[in-house]
């Protein structure tokens, strides 16, 4: 009678195992095709945002598109560019030691999870509010008009978290013994820092600096109360003391994002929908293009640093 129980029991549980698992498969294929079907649906989505934009681009491209006149983006481009060029003068070695400092000076637990939350903080504040603050910090309180180095330092307060945040990242990677066999040579902490740490980590840097390019490539209403809608500088003019020198960095200067705000928000007519969709199928490029290169780069020196070819 006890073997007979005992039987029983055996075949019980191993009917109740057989049974979890058919359902823990089934489980696990339901949730492989959800996972699956929001994806698709992501990509789908995505790509239907990317074909709208490049075909209404396309359709409308004219190489008049690309003049430096009053009918073109040429102007704008350059602003874009150069607006670029400034910020990133301003936030790569902000960004960079920060993150240095972040990873390698920082001892203390408790501090490091303060500043890394207030580094995301800053990264995640929305655009109109970092405008208005620069607005009234590098328009109002200097006593300047909308200028493009006061867009270029509002817009720093969203790539300085950018960079610091990869750098603190790619540094804290570097593998320990790289840093001990450093200090076992006699290198100081700087030394080891400026030879050892930075050299391993400025792949991801790199990458790091480039994303954020294209975050400035894309900003638009951190812009609209700071480098101004104005593009009135002549390329006969390179006195840079003049408001019309194009590198004046103390003129006003629309860029691409303010273009498409402006020709949708203010234009009339077929002429300001098509420099729209073509500054935007530009804009649109330009960030693919900085994702790719930083994709590329990333990938380029991990390979190289492996050995490989």
């Amino acid at each position: 009678m006890e073997e007979t129980i005992e039987i029983y029991k055996i075949v019980h549980s191993e009917k109740i195992k057989i049974g979890n698992i058919k359902r823990n498969r089934i489980t696990n294929r339901v949730a492989t095709s959800i996972i699956k079907i929001f994806t698709g649906i992501t990509v789908v989505v995505f790509a239907l945002f990317l074909a709208n934009v490049l075909y209404n681009g396309i359709k409308v491209f004219s190489p008049e598109i690309l003049s430096f006149t009053e009918k073109g983006i040429g102007n704008q481009l350059f602003n874009t560019i150069y607006l670029l060029v400034l910020s990133l003068f301003v936030s790569v070695p902000i960004g960079i030691f920060s993150g240095i400092y972040m990873s390698e000076y920082v001892t203390s637990g408790k501090i490091s999870s303060i500043l890394k939350m207030a580094v995301e903080t800053l990264s995640s504040l929305p655009s109109i509010v970092v405008g208005l603050f620069g607005y009234f910090a590098f328009v109002t309180y200097v006593g300047t008009q909308w200028n493009l180095l006061s867009g270029a330092l509002t817009v720093s307060i969203f790539t300085i978290p950018l960079i610091t945040a990869t750098t603190y990242d790619a540094c804290k990677e570097v593998p320990d013994n790289y840093k001990q066999g450093s200090f076992a040579l006699g290198a100081t902490r700087f030394e080891t820092i400026r030879k050892v740490i930075l050299p391993a980590a400025s792949t991801r840097i790199m990458t790091g600096v480039i994303l954020a390019s294209g975050r400035v490539f894309g900003e638009a209403a951190a812009l609209l109360y700071t480098a101004g809608m104005s593009t009135d500088f002549s390329w006969k003019v390179w006195n840079i003391a003049s408001s019309q020198c194009p590198l004046n960095p103390l003129r006003p200067g629309e860029t691409l994002a303010l273009q498409v705000w402006a020709s949708r928000m203010d234009g009339i007519g077929s002429g300001a929908y098509d420099t729209a969709s073509a500054a935007s199928a530009i804009l649109v490029i330009m960030t693919i293009v900085f994702c790719l290169s930083a994709n590329y780069i990333s990938k380029y020196f991990s390979r190289k640093s492996e050995g490989s070819k």
